[in-house]
């Protein structure tokens, strides 16, 4: 197992009962260097907080592989305008690297003004234009002023940073539309961050909270227009549902528009209950917490049937969890051990230090606790701990099968929810058909395999 981790690696990871440094493990780090992290980069961050605004144009200021990485790889849903479905580039080649893509980005621009008079876009410089130095903030000014359009630009050079760093990038962004609305009068309801409407997903909280009497005034940034985004700052409080992304945008929308915010997670009973609850406590409006106190018994005692059914399945088997944030990793967790399985593996992208405090509180002693980790590290921990299934993202797919584990994508392909009380009866459902499907008793036979 040691040989298998580099040297500079072992700090991120938590074996049996050590804790590392003895300061926690180490994490919200650039990946280190030939280990093939996980971690996307920059860029990939930022496009995935702000891609679901429906009705924004996205120009990618780079070469045209970049533009590659749009709304299809995410189940991002509209209930409006579908223009987030399109990807714009100025596929900068090699003279422009020569002579600089200024000019290129201008005329971009102009024919998006001209010929389809958006509300606003968004610039994403790329690697290319970070290394040639394209002033990409002074051609959005202009431009902005010439066309009287928002013209915002999203610094995200891949190599400046890690995906953390995009979120950040993509939440400035954010903050620099709505920043003129900042003095609207505050209505009481919420704003949603960090839920990207992944197969509806944001659908399915906004009827919850509409049921227990609470307005939704935006949604950041999942189902989401430039109409919607502008009533934000008169919100009375900010959900974070997605942390890694959207944390540094609701502390910076407390200190410069005054507005609160609590973190929660709609995965699982347990999560879903809590987080209904003290959305209503938070409004200090007690209707509302009575509603929500009803609507979840009701929703748990129709599940109380379908889990038992399942529970007898799954009761035993073994857990890896490898996702973006770790909210998530911790109500998958909850979710798990309410089936009966235990969590053997688990890690995330973007965890912080925090989020592996209540990781490590929640598993046992000899589960493994990673962040960041590389296929080299997943493939000896799923092995060693014999993990029925795992739960991850595209990238972790064609590893877990390989290895003759079933897997669960909890990620932004996905096109079925698994949010709410809904997604519980999903979550469940592709769990148990995922872990005893036959194929796997076939695969134990032959050699080499379980």
């Amino acid at each position: 197992m040691e040989k298998s981790i580099l040297e500079d690696r072992k700090d991120s990871i938590r074996l049996m009962e050590s804790t590392c440094s003895g300061q926690g493990i180490k994490c919200d780090t650039d990946s280190v260097s030939g280990s093939v992290s996980q971690r996307a980069c920059v860029y990939c961050g930022a496009r995935v907080v702000l891609n679901p605004i429906t009705d924004a144009f996205h120009i990618v200021h780079g070469p045209i592989g970049c533009a590659s990485y749009t709304w299809d790889i995410r189940g991002s849903l509209s209930s409006g305008d579908d223009l987030y479905r399109n990807s714009f580039s100025t596929d900068l080649r090699e003279t422009d690297v020569i002579f600089g893509g200024e000019k290129k980005l201008i005329a971009a621009i102009e024919e998006v003004a001209l010929k389809y008079h958006p509300k606003v876009i968004f610039i994403y410089a790329t690697c290319i234009v970070g290394v040639i130095g394209d002033d990409v903030d002074a051609v959005c000014r202009t431009m902005s002023s010439k066309y009287g359009i928002p013209v915002i630009p999203v610094k995200s050079p891949g190599f400046s940073g890690n995906k953390s760093t995009g979120y950040r990038m993509a939440c400035n962004a954010i903050m620099e539309v709505i920043k003129p609305y900042k003095d609207r009068e505050k209505v009481k309801g919420i704003n949603i961050l960090g839920d990207f409407n992944l197969a509806g997903e944001m659908w399915i909280i906004k009827d919850y909270l509409k049921q227990i009497g609470i307005e939704v005034v935006a949604g950041l940034t999942g189902d989401s227009d430039y109409e919607s985004l502008i009533k934000a700052p008169g919100a009375a409080l900010n959900v974070v549902q997605c942390a890694g992304s959207s944390t540094y945008l609701a502390k910076r929308m407390e200190e410069e528009m005054g507005i609160p915010f609590i973190k929660v997670s709609f995965f699982g009973i347990e999560d879903t209950t809590s987080s209904l609850i003290r959305i209503a406590e938070a409004l200090g409006d007690m209707e509302a917490r009575e509603k929500a106190i009803e609507l979840t018994k009701r929703k748990t005692a129709e599940l109380k049937a379908f889990m038992n059914k399942y529970k007898n399945n799954l009761n035993g088997k073994k857990a890896a969890i490898y996702v973006g944030g770790g909210f998530k990793a911790i109500s998958l967790i909850r979710q798990f051990e309410t089936l009966g399985i235990k969590t053997v593996v688990v890690g995330t992208q973007t965890g912080k230090k925090e989020d592996y405090e209540i990781i490590a509180s929640l598993v046992d002693s000899d589960t493994v606790i990673l962040d960041d980790a590389n296929p080299a590290e997943l493939e000896t921990f799923l092995k060693e701990k014999g993990a029925d299934i795992l739960v991850g993202g595209v990238k972790e797919r064609p590893l877990a099968y390989k290895l003759g584990i079933a897997f669960c994508d909890h990620n932004h392909e996905r096109k079925h929810p698994l949010a709410g009380f809904e997604g519980v009866v999903n979550f469940t459902k592709e769990i148990n058909s995922s872990i005893n499907h036959p194929i796997w008793d076939y695969l134990k036979l032959e050699e080499g395999w379980g």
